[in-house]
């Protein structure tokens, strides 16, 4: 009899992508195929990417390592902003460098994100019907990982600012009856090696 299962959701942020984002760069691409290997052997339902390119090529590098693991772009796994914020919901000694950074998003990106941000939440949290747990893995960008992370921990909406995920780094998220949604892993990059880790962080931020 089929009930409700676990859904284990693995998030990665795109590999390094090249000045002008058309793609990856070398480093970028051999990111993507060191965590594909990595992840072989979960029996993955699918691989749920953005549409920008890359991310796109990110997924198809993860995908060449899996085995027969369908590839399926949304627009919801897109790099958008996931809530705009009111003064009166931040802190008040940071709320003057947060809307200065919200600022920079035109007011087309800050309507349309967080009517994605609430799809994202209806596509790839919770719960699934089923009778083995399921295993999605979401290749995407920073700010939808921070989303879907603050989401689980019950944090404020505002709290995915600041959230911020390696290239090619590994988050998984569980979701089972019953029980709170819990962070197994956040940014891991074991899987990388030291010249590859932390690309796109400034200096004082490498580990």
């Amino acid at each position: 009899m089929t009930g409700t299962v676990t859904r284990y959701l693995y998030l990665v942020r795109h590999g390094e992508a090249l000045p002008d984002e058309s793609g990856l760069t070398e480093h970028g691409r051999q990111q993507a195929v060191l965590l594909g290997r990595r992840l072989r052997g979960i029996p993955f339902s699918a691989v749920h990417h953005s549409p920008l390119p890359r991310a796109a090529q990110t997924a198809r590098l993860i995908g060449e390592q899996l085995s027969d693991v369908p590839l399926r772009v949304t627009e919801t796994a897109g790099d958008y902003v996931p809530d705009v914020p009111n003064r009166d919901e931040l802190p008040a000694d940071s709320a003057d460098f947060l809307l200065g950074f919200l600022d920079q998003f035109t007011p087309e990106e800050r309507e349309r994100g967080p009517v994605l941000a609430r799809q994202a939440l209806e596509r790839f949290t919770g719960p699934v019907d089923g009778d083995e747990p399921r295993h999605e893995l979401v290749v995407t960008h920073n700010f939808l990982v921070g989303w879907l992370v603050r989401h689980a921990m019950d944090a404020p909406k505002w709290r995915w600012i600041g959230l911020n995920h390696g290239n090619a780094a590994l988050t998984v998220i569980r979701y089972a009856p019953g029980r709170p949604s819990s962070v197994l892993v956040y940014n891991d990059m074991r899987h990388l090696p030291a010249e590859l880790r932390w690309t796109g962080f400034p200096p004082e931020l490498h580990i």
